[in-house]
């Protein structure tokens, strides 16, 4: 709990010297702590969706899974702020102690919200998710990430 204070006063403090835009065509790579932790990918279009964000993530050496969002993202007026939120699918292999592993499907969503620093994207998120292969559940995760975007001007 202590960590995920100080990296939120952190996140704070940073987006003091932030910008608000998104770079259109571009791609940022990066990772993600939190709950999931993992490494993270997103690429920004011209399409209805504003970017397609990816994460490869373990879930405390359990359950591993990739998920893919498309996000509409937005600035928040007067602020250095964005705000995303967008559909998702994930697919993961859940790991049983002494059985098999189980392949599991669902879907998920996120939200958060962002800023830049020059190259560099700094977020917070929320993901809820649920699972519908092998059973139908639920649950939340979420974290705070940095990503480094390349191309571009």
């Amino acid at each position: 709990m202590p960590l995920r204070i100080s990296l939120l006063a952190l996140l704070f403090a940073l987006s003091a010297h932030a910008q608000s835009h998104t770079p259109p065509g571009q791609t940022g790579l990066g990772g993600m702590l939190g709950d999931p932790s993992g490494v993270t990918l997103k690429v920004y279009s011209r399409s209805s969706f504003t970017a397609y964000d990816f994460l490869l993530a373990w879930d405390l050496d359990r359950f591993f899974f990739f998920t893919a969002h498309g996000l509409y993202e937005r600035p928040l007026p007067d602020s250095p702020l964005n705000y995303f939120l967008g559909p998702g699918i994930l697919l993961g292999v859940r790991e049983h102690p002494r059985q098999e592993s189980d392949l599991v499907l669902g879907f998920s969503g996120n939200f958060g919200l962002n800023f830049f620093v020059e190259r560099l994207e700094v977020f917070l998120q929320l993901m809820p998710r649920l699972h519908v292969i092998p059973e139908t559940e639920g649950d939340i995760g979420g974290g705070v990430g940095v990503r480094y975007y390349f191309g571009g001007p």
